[in-house]
């Protein structure tokens, strides 16, 4: 069931990759008027300056990295970075931002599939944003063990995701009730596909991943965002 489900999700990310932004910057269908809009812009910068301090430098590899957003911003601490996403559109995507952005940087863009990828070398930073929701139950531990496995001795991890459905009628809207790991998407033009989405609970996943040998720390903003920072123990 899995595997169907992924291929509908990658297919869903690649026809959306130039409407993606939309919902970062929200514009479009994503506007909620200037009230709500002002508080995601002012968590997405906490969570910007959490990675600030979390200080992504090294050698870093960005899993998911899509169209750049992020990415952006770990090339402002980064010595490198390995941006490593299924779409080849997105990862058009990325390159162009970052070459306008900061053309002094090392890229290495590797199209890959994140369920059947393993890395090639380690690194002293994994980030990944808006990912780990994506990822279906029964795939959650392998995914850790590939992070695990990319991080040279002494390295850490950061992610940044949604914390819930961003307002009621929006679970009513797209198919989604608590319990549930997929939701339904809808694109510009109407197409619909339905993706793995799953919202955690920081307390929940702290312990989780301690149990899975992890030191981490997760936290959230008011409304939107869930993030979290650590090591392997």
């Amino acid at each position: 069931m899995d595997d169907g489900l992924l291929e509908g999700q990658l297919a869903y990310y690649r026809a959306r990759a130039d409407e993606y932004d939309e919902w970062f910057l929200r514009s479009g269908q994503y506007d909620r008027g200037p009230v709500w809009n002002r508080r995601w812009f002012l968590e997405l910068e906490r969570v910007r300056r959490e990675l600030d301090r979390f200080g992504p430098m090294g050698e870093v590899l960005e899993l998911a990295c899509g169209t750049g957003l992020w990415t952006v911003e770990l090339a402002r601490h980064a010595a490198g970075i390995t941006a490593v996403d299924a779409s080849p559109e997105v990862l058009d995507i990325n390159r162009a931002r970052l070459q306008e952005a900061c053309a002094e940087i090392s890229v290495r863009y590797v199209r890959a599939d994140l369920f059947d990828w393993s890395p090639d070398d380690a690194y002293d930073v994994v980030f990944f944003g808006f990912w780990l929701s994506h990822v279906p139950p029964g795939r959650f531990a392998a995914f850790w063990d590939l992070v695990r496995s990319a991080l040279r001795p002494g390295g850490r991890a950061f992610f940044v995701d949604s914390l819930r459905p961003e307002a009621p009628a929006e679970k009513r809207r797209l198919g989604w009730t608590p319990g549930d790991h997929t939701m339904l998407r809808r694109l510009n033009d109407g197409r619909e596909y339905r993706i793995v989405k799953i919202f955690y609970d920081p307390v929940d996943l702290e312990a989780r991943l301690a149990d899975m040998g992890w030191r981490f720390s997760v936290r959230r903003t008011e409304n939107h965002l869930l993030y979290g920072f650590g090591e392997p123990r």
